[in-house]
């Protein structure tokens, strides 16, 4: 008995083409053989099973001809249902009945080429016939990994291990990573994918990037933003500190009287693609006193006038 595909797939007849291809990936990998050593034989069967109704759902015209003719869909070539292939009609006149074979007509027109003596030579041709199954490229398998925070931003060469779903066996690979590689990008791994059909390619290894987090840095499409701690005398006379970058240390001026939040940009310092402009890295003061002061400094501070009730007088609960 022919499959239902759309029941094989379990989606509706009016699934769209998104819902076709979940299915199909929930259930490749849910009847892979590899992943099933318990009964490999019937895992290996429906997931033949899921891999024909998914080659030919996943084709929009495919599609159309099994929704209007069923699992006969393959016996009509591009010229339609109106093909023969040895097919035996019936006929009536006056009454009478009888029938007749075609592979019997050819065989008069050709000396006996044709039927079950040989090839029909009017099969395929016209349209008519059963058509020839195309090679087709097999599904992509998904993966996802982290990186670090440096990797994703200056690229570079990450290390991964790949299981091959055919043979099973894993092997490592040195996977490049774009510089300026976001969270959510997707790196492929070629021919890591599912086995293709009738010949036809691998799929490959789509690999989706999740980059891990910094200590110290973020990251706001291509700037980037770091908080640095300054002492009380940098921050009441200014001067440069030495400012760690992804592309070596730079020294920043500092502006006397900064204070906590003051924000000092480095152009093109923060992410570098090649593609257009590069992106700027923020710093952002953070002003830092020690838990503990020895006397001598209170008291010079206390010299020094520095309090400022002012600021707090405007303050109401």
């Amino acid at each position: 008995m022919a499959q239902d595909y759309y029941k094989t797939l379990g989606v509706s007849k009016n699934a769209s083409q998104d819902d076709i291809q979940k299915a199909y990936r929930e259930l490749a990998r849910k009847y892979h053989p590899d992943l099933n050593q318990a009964d490999p034989e019937g895992a290996k069967r429906k997931f033949q099973e899921v891999q024909e109704a998914f080659e030919t759902l996943k084709d929009p015209e495919k599609r159309k001809q099994y929704d209007q003719y069923g699992d006969a869909y393959r016996q009509f070539g591009a010229g339609g249902p109106g093909g023969f292939n040895g097919t035996t009609f019936r006929w009536s006149s006056n009454g009478g009945g009888g029938s007749f074979n075609m592979d019997d007509i050819l065989r008069q027109f050709t000396g006996g080429v044709g039927g079950a003596g040989g090839a029909n030579p009017f099969s395929g041709a016209f349209g008519f016939g059963k058509r020839a199954r195309r090679p087709s490229k097999g599904a992509d398998s998904e993966a996802t990994i982290e990186i670090p925070f440096k990797t994703a931003v200056l690229g570079g060469k990450t290390p991964i291990l790949v299981r091959d779903p055919v043979s099973g066996k894993s092997s490592s690979h040195d996977l490049d990573i774009p510089a300026g590689s976001s969270q959510g990008d997707v790196v492929s791994l070629k021919g890591y994918g599912q086995p293709g059909l009738n010949g036809g390619p691998r799929g490959d290894l789509l690999i989706k990037l999740k980059v891990a987090p910094h200590a110290f840095y973020t990251r706001d499409g291509k700037d980037l933003r770091v908080t640095l701690p300054i002492s009380i005398p940098e921050a009441a006379r200014g001067g440069k500190i030495d400012v760690p970058t992804p592309y070596g240390v730079v020294a920043v001026k500092i502006p006397e009287g900064a204070t906590t939040g003051t924000k000092l940009r480095i152009k093109g310092f923060g992410v570098r693609t090649g593609k257009g402009l590069d992106g700027d890295l923020y710093v952002v003061c953070e002003l830092h006193s020690p838990k503990k002061w020895r006397k001598e400094d209170v008291e010079k501070l206390a010299k020094m006038k520095l309090d400022m009730p002012e600021l707090r007088a405007k303050f109401e609960f």
